[in-house]
């Protein structure tokens, strides 16, 4: 039986199968790229709600296990070298189970780290800046009078949807031809952006028909309809 008693996470958020991969997450952008990926590679996990009603993003055992108290994080109970793994920041947990499993990232090293810098890419532009947007079009920055804020993240999300733009008008996928980490990094975000902050009329996603082609393939996978509600 595989223990994680060490973990002080593990106490708030008790193992039922603790052989598997742990996941403390929400079905956030952020959150979905791993419960995405658990569920396209077939590794067996197992989710856990970390709850931002209740702060469980700020209890101490959280902390332990991300000190930058954000979602997600896993324990892999099989790490490098049989020993149980840690980990926090989606995209180094996206190139650790590609890695760990072998798929979604290219075995070519030169095509390997083409994806691997789209997925910077989105962890360093995408993300950011459509959670500006998202702050300032639909949560609390709405209700200021200056809009220079919200503006200056719609037309920075504009430009960043016209380089993926451009990147899918020589490619099916961001990063070749081939599905990567790099759509299961991004996508979550153009399909925030266009659904739960509604900001689609705002930066004219009307303007960018292979962006829209290409999350409509993503939403489409099987892994992605069921990753997206991970966890419940």
């Amino acid at each position: 039986m595989t223990d994680l008693s060490a973990f002080p996470i593990a106490a708030k958020w008790p193992a039922q199968h603790p052989e598997r991969l742990q996941l403390y997450s929400l079905p956030t952008p952020n959150g979905v790229k791993v419960s995405i990926m658990l569920e396209e590679t077939g590794l067996p996990y197992e989710p856990h709600k970390v709850s931002f009603e209740t702060n469980d993003q700020l209890s101490p055992a959280f902390l332990s296990l991300n000190p930058n108290n954000k979602i997600p994080a896993i324990i892999d109970p099989d790490g490098p070298g049989g020993k149980p793994l840690p980990l926090f920041e989606s995209g180094a947990i996206l190139i650790y189970l590609a890695e760990k499993t072998g798929k979604f990232l290219p075995a070519d090293p030169a095509a390997r780290y083409q994806a691997i810098q789209w997925v910077m890419f989105q962890m360093g532009g995408v993300g950011p800046m459509f959670g500006q947007l998202g702050f300032f079009h639909k949560f609390a920055g709405r209700e200021y009078e200056d809009k220079r804020p919200r503006d200056r993240y719609v037309s920075e999300s504009k430009r960043l949807l016209g380089v993926l733009e451009a990147q899918l008008a020589k490619h099916a996928w961001i990063a070749g031809e081939e599905y990567t980490i790099a759509d299961i990094a991004t996508f979550p975000w153009v399909n925030n952006l266009v659904g739960f902050y509604d900001a689609g009329e705002l930066v004219g996603f009307k303007d960018f028909p292979r962006v829209q082609a290409a999350l409509e393939r993503f939403r489409e996978r099987p892994a992605v309809i069921k990753g997206l509600k991970i966890p419940a």
